[in-house]
């Protein structure tokens, strides 16, 4: 399983590398389309998982939203569609995860059906804006997302005691989520230290607002990162599975790959819109 697991991750990898500095970069885009779609057929089989041929149609709907946008060449559709995702992650998401399990997802499946071609069309364009400004940029960012994510893994292994969402996800801890937290902190502030302002997120916010306000921002984009973690968690257990589908092997599915990203990326773009 663990050599599986290794060897995925290392294609992945691979064609990522090869996709941000090697090819140009509307390949970035069409990798994470393909992302975006795959996350979208597992969205719906989550909601309706006896109904397969419907998770082709929502993948579909999905690109139809992106390319219609597109089409349009008006900022003001994606970036209402970033907006919306943005207050569902930082009003909406939390009364959800406080419910726990006790969300009923056959009765709640048309708001997640219409949540999903929110969030993920959002994603996208989200990871396209950032992109925009710059490579390293959208880099810094994502890579903020990743660093969370490790040293909650690590932290919670060595000296995680106390559960976080025990009902939702056993496996992650309040210690894992404060290391996380704090590696993200160090990270940021090397960012911020030895590389130019306008080149990362965390540089700008600094340069524009001091050391304080910077900070505060990577708690909350890494509170975020933990909200998208633990919604795909519920999500999941409402319906009743371990993995959002078997696409990666050793991984699980797609989703659960980028379940992190779905909030912080909005979110970051608003930022970048705020100063």
């Amino acid at each position: 399983m663990l050599k599986t697991r290794v060897i995925t991750a290392i294609v992945l990898l691979t064609i990522l590398l090869a996709v941000l500095f090697v090819l140009p970069p509307i390949y970035l885009g069409g990798f994470f389309l393909l992302l975006l779609m795959a996350s979208a057929w597992e969205w719906s089989r989550l909601i309706l998982p006896n109904q397969p041929w419907l998770a082709y149609f929502y993948a579909s709907a999905c690109l139809l939203i992106i390319a219609g946008l597109m089409l349009l060449h008006q900022p003001l559709g994606p970036f209402a569609l970033m907006f919306f995702a943005s207050i569902f992650w930082l009003l909406i998401a939390p009364l959800m995860l406080s419910r726990g399990l006790k969300i009923n997802l056959k009765k709640w499946s048309a708001p997640y059906f219409i949540l999903g071609l929110v969030l993920l069309p959002a994603t996208w364009f989200s990871v396209m804006f950032l992109r925009e400004i710059g490579l390293l940029f959208l880099l810094s960012t994502m890579a903020l997302v990743w660093i969370a994510d490790i040293g909650a893994y690590f932290v919670g292994k060595a000296i995680g005691k106390r559960r976080l969402a025990p009902e939702i996800s056993p496996g992650k801890s309040i210690e894992g989520a404060v290391g996380g937290l704090v590696l993200c902190y160090i990270y940021a502030g090397l960012c911020t230290f030895y590389l130019a302002p306008t080149l990362t997120l965390f540089g700008v916010w600094t340069y524009r607002f001091g050391w304080l306000p910077m900070f505060l921002m990577v708690t909350a984009l890494t509170f975020l990162s933990i909200f998208g973690d633990l919604f795909e968690s519920q999500f999941k257990r409402l319906a009743g599975v371990k993995d959002s589908s078997r696409l990666l092997p050793g991984h699980g599915g797609v989703l659960d790959r980028v379940d992190a990203l779905i909030p912080v990326m909005p979110i970051a773009v608003l930022l970048v819109g705020f100063l």
